[in-house]
């Protein structure tokens, strides 16, 4: 088996090595060197979306740059520093800005002081309107790459982009699985099992789902629609989903 050219790189004055391909932002993670970023998560391809990640790069040839670390790739002779003070004014701005849109979010409220940032000069959105989504798109691609159903999406654009089902309406695509709520960064979508019913809510639009009972245990455990959906793509039967995992095992 072939192996990946390995590049040597500094970052944060430290000189490093890795697989030429991967990332910046896995590198540094790789090496326990902390650059936030909320948009990012190994089930998805990155996506660039928070811009939280920024970095500083020196090029080999001497060119210098802001790039987003999720989204460069790491080459020969690259130098990178994760926290100047271009890079730390910069932060400071996109975090303020984040925590004007989700006032409530204590992701972004603990994320901003760890950057050192306690306010925003930005006013407030109205904290009744759920305003946790920082429209990184996460829960709306996974829900499309990895699922595969394209229950959700981001709708509109500038100022009026939100998360939603399709009309703001209940949504014959999803299927209650929750990969969405377990995705997302902020906690801005959420679910709840009671009894036999499941509520999934985003910003915008909530659904309810039947849950299935386990023949053993008697709980519920998934949605009707989720097995409609498995069994369909892997050619097995609905009957097969009677047990839950637990009593599997």
């Amino acid at each position: 088996m072939k192996k990946n050219k390995m590049v040597t790189l500094t970052i944060d004055s430290r000189k490093l090595q890795a697989e030429e391909g991967l990332m910046i932002l896995d590198v540094a993670r790789d090496n326990n060197i902390y650059i936030p970023s909320l948009c990012t998560n190994e089930a998805v391809e990155p996506y660039g979306a928070c811009r939280l990640c920024l970095v500083e790069i020196t090029t080999a040839r001497g060119r210098e740059r802001l790039v987003t670390s999720c989204l460069y790739p790491v080459e020969e002779g690259l130098t990178v520093k994760t926290n100047s003070e271009r890079i730390a004014s910069v932060r400071k701005v996109l975090i303020q800005l984040l925590m004007a849109r989700c006032p409530d979010s204590e992701v972004i409220q603990d994320l901003a002081k760890r950057l050192g940032v306690e306010t925003t000069p930005f006013p407030l959105e109205d904290k009744n309107k759920n305003k946790k989504c920082i429209l990184c798109a996460l829960c709306a691609r996974v829900c499309q790459e990895v699922v595969g159903v394209s229950a959700i999406s981001l709708v509109n654009r500038g100022v009026n982009r939100q998360l939603a089902t399709p009309f703001f309406e209940p949504s014959e695509a999803c299927i209650g699985c929750g990969s969405c709520v377990y995705v997302c960064p902020t906690h801005a979508i959420a679910m709840e099992d009671t009894g036999d019913k499941r509520e999934v809510r985003w910003p915008h639009s909530q659904m309810e789902f039947k849950l299935r009972k386990c023949k053993v245990c008697g709980s519920y455990w998934i949605p009707e629609r989720q097995i409609e959906h498995i069994a369909q793509v892997s050619g097995t039967s609905p009957d097969d989903y009677d047990v839950c995992f637990s009593c599997r095992e």
